[in-house]
């Protein structure tokens, strides 16, 4: 029996964020990203949603031994989708499961639940290492719900922060600039 692949568009394009192996660049057709605040956990997560003219990129990776349980608990708060082979770009043919939060079940970000930029900057640098500076303009041009980011960079909030060279910290900086967006400070 061969393993099953999931597709991801955000943390999980990070490398050092999962141990995922055979991980492979992709293109996703029918999804954008999004920032959503999830009501059930208050916070704020990069979803994907339906969109029938929209394509995104991310990483393709096997789960081992069809084993969902210990991405099910890191992607706590979104419910897997089917993407149908016909509907990823990828090296070879997979039919791969997609992580999304429920419109209903969510908002788009506000200053109580803003984005993280610890966050952002470890997403960014996965796009970064697999896709360059042409992937993270891509990137940032197939999100939306850019609302109330936060600077928590000194002392990150978010629970797979890394370190991020000051590249990409200036490449994020520079994007949500382009689009007019204030980062919120304490």
């Amino acid at each position: 029996m061969s393993d099953p692949f999931f597709f991801g568009y955000g943390s999980l394009v990070n490398r050092d964020t999962h141990d995922y192996p055979d991980a492979v660049p992709a293109t996703s057709l029918g999804w954008r990203r999004e920032w959503r605040v999830a009501h059930r956990f208050g916070r704020t997560f990069l979803s994907a949603v339906r969109d029938p003219g929209a394509a995104i990129d991310g990483l393709v990776a096997r789960v081992p031994g069809d084993d969902w349980a210990a991405l099910d608990l890191r992607e706590a708060g979104y419910a897997r989708h089917i993407l149908p082979a016909d509907d990823l770009r990828t090296p070879q043919p997979v039919t791969a499961q997609i992580y999304a939060i429920a419109e209903a079940h969510s908002a788009l970000p506000t200053p109580a639940h803003p984005i993280k930029l610890s966050y952002l900057d470890v997403v960014v640098a996965g796009f970064l290492r697999e896709f360059g500076e042409t992937g993270v303009a891509r990137f940032f041009e197939t999100t939306t719900g850019w609302t109330s980011p936060f600077d928590d960079r000194a002392a990150p909030l978010y629970a797979r922060a890394r370190p991020v060279s000051a590249q990409t910290r200036d490449l994020v900086d520079t994007h949500l600039a382009a689009r007019g967006v204030t980062i919120l400070r304490d």
